[in-house]
Parts: structure tokens; sequence; C-alpha cells
């Protein structure tokens, strides 16, 4: 199950199960895995990064990877993404896009960063744009541009 955290107003969040649904299902994850988006903002953000990445700036997204089994049901908590609203609306308006496919785009992004996926390197990167970019299209977002990382 994906569980929405509406800290901030997003009225779409059909829009964010579904492009998680689409990266699961592309990812070969199974059905009953659960996971978290929280929808929040730059404070909460900076915050979160200075205190777990050592970055004093604010950032659009953050994934917290629990891969963790409900020892009673046997579901497996992928983990959690915390999307800041107003920069993915700053990010959005600058690429000329709108609000709900930037998004989307950032629930993928954090949704593979759950699975492992990483962009620290340029092989990791070229894999996770790729996937990243593969999933869009299948959304109807193949037009979108990734931005760099």
């Amino acid at each position: 199950m994906i569980h929405i955290d509406l800290q901030q107003d997003f009225s779409e969040s059909a829009l964010l199960k579904r492009a998680a649904r689409f990266t699961l299902e592309a990812e070969s994850v199974p059905d009953d895995s659960d996971m978290t988006i929280a929808l929040t903002d730059d404070a909460q953000l900076h915050e979160l990064n200075l205190d777990y990445l050592g970055v004093d700036a604010p950032t659009d997204v953050l994934s917290f990877p629990a891969d963790e089994e409900d020892p009673e049901t046997g579901i497996r908590y992928l983990g959690d993404i915390l999307i800041s609203i107003p920069r993915a609306k700053q990010q959005a308006e600058a690429a000329g896009h709108p609000l709900e496919a930037e998004v989307q785009l950032l629930v993928i992004h954090g949704t593979l960063h759950l699975l492992g996926h990483d962009h620290a390197g340029m092989d990791e990167k070229a894999r996770m744009w790729e996937a990243q970019g593969a999933i869009m299209s299948k959304l109807g977002l193949g037009h979108i541009k990734i931005q760099d990382a």
C-alpha cells in the first residue's frame, strides 16, 4: 500500500500513487509492499538534508529506505519519500511544465532510491536516469526533462 501524508496542499494524490506503482512494477517489486510519500516544505527537507546528509540546504526530494518486513503480516515496508512542494513548484515553473508532472518525477526518483538506485557515479546515474525515463514514458511524461542532480 502506498500511504500519502499531505502536509502541503496537493489535490492530485492519485497521480503520486500511480507514479509509485509504475516504478514498483518496472522494478519487479511485489504489489503488497508498503511505502509512504510525504508532501512537505523546504524547511523540513533542509533540516533532514543537514541531519542525514550533512548538506546545509533544502532539496526537492529525500528518500529513507527501510526494507523491513512486518513480522505479523510479512509485508515489506520499503521506506519513506519526502517531497518539498514549494521546491517542486519552483522547478516546474523553471522547466515550463506542470507541478503535477514535477511531483510525479520526484516520486519516481525517490522510489528508485528506496529500491537501491543511486546517481553518485556516472554509471549509476546513467542507469537511474534510464529507469526514470522509461517509467516517465509509460506514464505519458516522456517529454519532461530529467534535471541533473
